[in-house]
């Protein structure tokens, strides 16, 4: 599975360079196991890889959860893994999502401009890009089997007890920057998320032998 392939954008190459994957304390690295189980064992046995991140709204944890596992495991040379991401409910990829992944070095193209906006985010020049908007995590944009299912907040966990169609279910709960929204600390926070998760998911992909 391990192929040469063009390098991601340079700016994302930067900041996976200044993660501090160290940092991550045991109590965390426990509760990434079962995610580095999961795609462990698919690689072994020559299987595609599916992981379905999935929150409340689809409009922030889930979404930076999906893009820089994409970016990781691009990053780490894993093949047939696809990333996805829902909500129990659909509602709009926050703007300052998109701003802040455009911070760290991806490329955002909004294509839409309705209520749910539509966004074309590249890592990789000639990568597809992923789409994100929000969604059900049973939308038909995503795996109806053989996936993992990922709860990044603990309100969906609670409240989605069976995911159809999941062959595991992994929570990997975050705190949720909305909590910020419209204050002064805004920009810093949502940063402050998506380079932890950006952390944590390089920890995961690092793990993995091919």
């Amino acid at each position: 599975m391990l192929t040469s392939q063009p390098q991601l954008f340079p700016e994302i190459i930067t900041t996976i360079r200044n993660l501090k994957p160290k940092n991550i304390t045991a109590e965390r690295k426990l509760i990434l196991k079962p995610l580095i189980d999961f795609i462990q064992a698919k690689v072994e046995s020559q299987q595609e890889i599916r992981l379905n991140f999935i929150c409340t709204h689809n409009s922030r944890r889930s979404h930076l959860s999906q893009v820089w596992a994409q970016v990781m495991a691009y990053n780490f040379k894993i093949n047939n893994l696809y990333c996805y991401s829902g909500g129990t409910e659909a509602t709009a990829l926050f703007p300052k999502v998109a701003e802040t992944l455009q911070k760290s070095g991806l490329l955002i193209q909004n294509l839409s401009e309705q209520e749910n906006p539509v966004y074309g985010i590249k890592y990789a020049s000639n990568q597809h890009p992923i789409i994100g908007f929000s969604k059900k995590y049973d939308d038909t944009f995503n795996p109806t089997s053989n996936f993992a299912a990922i709860m990044t907040c603990s309100q969906a966990d609670a409240g989605c007890p069976f995911i159809p169609g999941a062959e595991k279910r992994i929570p990997i709960t975050f705190d949720d920057p909305k909590a910020f929204d419209n204050s002064p600390e805004q920009d810093e926070k949502y940063m402050e998320r998506s380079l932890q998760i950006a952390t944590e998911m390089y920890h995961v992909f690092s793990e993995i032998k091919l």
